[in-house]
């Protein structure tokens, strides 16, 4: 009798020990990331706590963050984006690829505007230096000059600040928390400095690579206003394409204390 009740009493404290061990395991499976803040749901609070965690989330990205599967978050690439001067035969065409772009992870968010009942954000952000280099081809005339052509071009954008609003709309993950994926995605920034021009032009006409550099650099705002539906269409989709991989590994409770 006795052997039956010191056997019972190892396995009480064997499945004591089990359980504890369970308990203790999923606390710290749920433990905040080091990489993100959350933050109450108090209205009073949440906007500023919501810029200050993505803005240290930002901090940890530029290095990387194997957890989320991020090693890299630069260059920021987009694959073309064209532009059209002018009408008729002379019409002057340009098309930009394999753009890549350095710097964007420097950005800083500003200001955030919240509605989590109806998952809707409004996010400020700023963005000191971009630099941008891509391959061009054009085809046309630029300031009474044959500007048909390829070869590199670069560009500096300074003091960059952008808007970016999107809907999310929450689904259960197989691990029965709630994750986020973006409904929709809108941006728009601009620009208060730009320098840019291009190199190294295919046929190594040095008339041609002048006059478009000189029309490039006396243009650049203008130049910015006409390729700016293409690159925020192209952007957005760059962004929105990133917030789902960020959306897809952090569930919302470490977004947002939901108790």
């Amino acid at each position: 009798m006795n052997r039956v009740r010191t056997n019972h009493t190892k396995m009480c404290h064997k499945l004591g020990f089990i359980l504890l061990a369970f308990i203790v395991g999923a606390i710290w499976a749920q433990e905040q990331p080091y990489y993100l803040q959350q933050c109450p749901r108090d209205e009073a609070q949440i906007n500023d706590c919501l810029r200050d965690s993505g803005n240290k989330l930002v901090h940890y990205l530029q290095k990387g963050v194997p957890e989320l599967d991020i090693y890299e978050i630069e260059p920021v690439m987009i694959d073309e984006i064209g532009i059209v001067l002018g009408s008729g035969p002379d019409g002057y065409r340009a098309l930009f690829r394999n753009i890549q772009a350095y710097g964007v992870s420097n950005i800083t968010v500003t200001n955030i505007r919240s509605d989590l009942d109806s998952l809707q954000f409004q996010l400020t952000c700023e963005i000191p230096r971009i630099r941008v280099k891509a391959q061009y081809r054009s085809t046309g005339v630029l300031i009474l000059v044959k500007a048909s052509g390829a070869g590199d071009y670069w560009g500096e954008y300074e003091g960059v600040k952008a808007k970016i609003y999107f809907k999310a709309v929450a689904n259960e993950g197989a691990d029965g928390r709630t994750y986020l994926t973006t409904d929709s995605v809108k941006m728009d920034f601009n620009v208060k400095d730009i320098q840019m021009g291009v190199d190294n032009i295919a046929n190594g006409n040095s008339v041609i690579q002048a006059a478009l550099n000189l029309f490039i650099n006396s243009n650049s705002q203008e130049l910015l206003k006409e390729m700016k539906p293409a690159l925020r269409t192209k952007l957005t989709l760059v962004i929105r394409n990133f917030m789902d991989r960020i959306f897809a590994k952090i569930p919302l409770d470490e977004w947002i204390n939901l108790n």
